[in-house]
């Protein structure tokens, strides 16, 4: 045979072999300018496929030196033409959205609170509170009476109904605060004080009881 006929059938041969291995390749490496289309159609295959072997979500974005698996339908690929141009794979270039800028939080003005006003110190009473309804019972005269050793409540049920609280009050026949005819019912606010509560005492037998009487019978 000739030697030309030979080296032809050995170029062709090795033509042969290099396409076949590319055809018996299991996947392919996406070039620049690759895409779907195009390696479906280089591959003997079709998009659909393409998609569903390799879980591509979009069909129009892969990217040059993805690995692509090709089906066991792949057959010879189709020659491209030097002419054609295959428009190049796009890449896809996340563009964040533009981040909305809030207003910025306005600080609510500090409640001013109105100062707290202190109450008034409560004064103490220097002497119990009772309640009497004369002058002369608001007076020096009871707070003597007290002092001589009376009680509010002998104040209130006896000296009140009795003299109305004057020291000197006279019907011409009883005298005092207490208004008997006893010899102390002249005397001082002290002297009548302790005259009451002896005659109390020694004719009731206590000042509760004189105050029973005084308030069952009115008089004493």
């Amino acid at each position: 045979m000739n030697k030309k006929v030979l080296t032809a059938l050995a170029v062709a041969g090795i033509a042969t072999a290099a396409m076949a291995t590319e055809v018996s390749a299991d996947t392919y490496t996406v070039q620049t300018g690759d895409t779907l289309s195009s390696i479906a159609t280089n591959h003997n295959t079709t998009i659909d496929r393409l998609i569903s072997v390799n879980k591509i979500a979009n069909a129009n974005l892969i990217f040059a030196g993805q690995q692509v698996e090709l089906d066991d339908q792949a057959a010879a690929p189709v020659t491209r033409q030097a002419s054609v141009q295959v428009a190049p794979v796009q890449e896809q270039v996340a563009v964040a959205a533009p981040v909305a800028q809030q207003a910025p939080v306005q600080q609510a003005a500090p409640v001013q609170q109105a100062p707290v006003q202190q109450a008034a110190p409560v004064q103490q009473k220097a002497a119990q509170v009772q309640s009497v309804s004369t002058a002369a019972a608001s007076g020096s005269t009871y707070d003597q009476f007290i002092a001589a050793g009376g009680n509010s409540a002998m104040w209130q049920s006896i000296v009140m109904p009795e003299s109305g609280g004057n020291v000197n009050a006279s019907n011409g026949q009883y005298h005092g605060l207490g208004q008997t005819n006893q010899s102390w019912g002249h005397g001082s606010v002290a002297t009548q004080t302790a005259g009451m509560l002896n005659y109390a005492n020694s004719r009731y037998g206590s000042v509760d009881n004189a105050i029973s009487f005084r308030a069952a019978n009115g008089w004493w």
